[in-house]
């Protein structure tokens, strides 16, 4: 039987090794995927994962057991290591285009769907981020409204209004661009 995220917790701030590595196991891969989607890039994404566990176990001894859900605080402390190397790069002007994996099968539809792709995640790096957290926990990660407001701390109608303004943004910045990144001339 394969305890419980709290039960693992309380191990991991007793020192148990092997609870850190089923608990790394089990999420990282969460993790590292909404870490690359908010940043862009996969080594800021390996990084933010590194810290995100390190301050878990730093907190083990003191979660609160029914307070969140393990999986909602992961979330959050995720987010919030985004938000603050999001203003790193920032204060350091780094910027970078993401390498985004490719799975269309001509030559040509490649090109385009990478194109849209690339075109797609700059417009949604140029939203601000508590938009940009709520359109990616929602969309990519799958999250309902009560867990995205959960996670970013905020109420449900907040998520509605945040993910409003970003889609209202979005199709705003890419208006001119619909045909093109459909793959059809206008």
């Amino acid at each position: 039987m394969i305890p419980d995220d709290e039960a693992l917790l309380r191990r991991c701030a007793d020192g148990d090794r092997q609870a850190s590595a089923m608990l790394i196991n089990q999420y990282s891969p969460k993790v590292l995927a909404v870490a690359q989607r908010m940043l862009g890039n996969r080594e800021d994404a390996e990084d933010v994962t590194q810290e995100v566990f390190i301050k878990v176990f730093r907190q083990a001894g003191k979660w609160e057991s029914g307070k969140a859900k393990f999986s909602t605080w992961l979330h959050r402390v995720t987010v919030n290591q985004c938000y603050d190397r999001l203003r790193k790069k920032r204060e350091t002007g780094m910027d970078e285009v993401p390498d985004m994996a490719d799975d269309a099968s001509g030559p040509a539809g490649q090109m385009q769907e990478k194109q849209t792709e690339v075109r797609v995640k700059e417009a949604i790096e140029t939203l601000p981020e508590r938009q940009r957290a709520a359109l990616l926990l929602s969309h990519y990660e799958g999250l309902s409204n009560p867990e995205t407001a959960e996670i970013l701390d905020i109420s449900v109608e907040a998520v509605e209004s945040l993910l409003s303004r970003a889609r209202r943004s979005l199709r705003q910045i890419l208006a001119g661009e619909r045909a093109a990144l459909m793959g059809r001339m206008e």
